[in-house]
């Protein structure tokens, strides 16, 4: 089968869970919400410190929890100590949110890893051997896709890219690279996930892949946008496709 053909490009991605106020991003209530409407469902993966694979988007606690510090100072035992943005929901492990999903829909995994390169992946990997629905995963960090590449080649694989015109984090250098994707070469993805509000441009049409538009927002944005790429990842909106 081809990769367009699957479900990855087949109905439109819920961006962190089909989330609300009471069912904050990343959170098991979130999840649930998307599977009961059909999605599939776009997640984050980050390890903390007793090595624990967390799902959490932000490396810093604050616009999430409320709480100072960062998310890779937690251990397990404390997690539900967390509660998402003033909800009864708190973050969730790997494992739990495997556990809820249990192959009801597919799911798009994105590894957050800006360090070296290893812990977290071999990690995640061991979670899904047990694991029997369908996923795939994508990261902005192409050593991160090359690993994959590497020891699970069999997983659909993509990589994140944006023109991070506001990302502070990032030097002149690693924008030029992630931008243009120039270590497609090293990784190989068999499909591009490129921030929507810049498709189209040339350094993802010259990739020749099939792409995800992320996030998309509005129907509005949709509309914009669908020409450019072959499915989106949502949230905020339900798209009439």
């Amino acid at each position: 089968m081809k990769i367009t053909e699957s479900w990855l490009f087949s109905k439109p991605i819920a961006h962190r869970g089909l989330h609300d106020k009471n069912a904050p991003e990343n959170t098991l209530a979130a999840f649930s919400k998307a599977i009961e409407a059909g999605y599939p469902i776009e997640l984050d993966l980050r390890i903390i410190d007793d090595g624990t694979v967390v799902v959490f988007h932000d490396e810093k606690l604050s616009r999430l929890t409320g709480s100072d510090g960062y998310i890779t100072n937690l251990v397990k035992q404390k997690l539900k100590d967390y509660k998402i943005l003033k909800s009864d929901q708190h973050i969730p492990t790997f494992e739990q949110t495997l556990e809820l999903i249990n192959g009801q829909v597919p799911l798009l995994i994105e590894i957050k890893n800006s360090n070296k390169v290893g812990i977290l992946e071999r990690k995640v990997l061991e979670i899904l051997k047990g694991y029997d629905g369908e996923y795939a995963v994508h990261s902005f960090n192409p050593y991160t896709v090359e690993y994959f590449k590497k020891y699970a080649p069999q997983i659909p694989r993509g990589q994140l890219s944006s023109f991070f015109t506001d990302d502070k984090t990032l030097n002149f250098f690693k924008k030029f690279v992630l931008k243009r994707m120039l270590l497609n070469h090293v990784s190989k993805p068999d499909f591009i996930s490129y921030e929507s509000k810049y498709l189209p441009n040339v350094f993802v049409t010259k990739t020749k892949l099939p792409v995800l538009a992320w996030t998309v927002r509005s129907q509005q944005e949709y509309e914009d946008v669908k020409l450019y790429c072959d499915n989106i990842i949502f949230e905020n909106f339900i798209p009439q496709t």
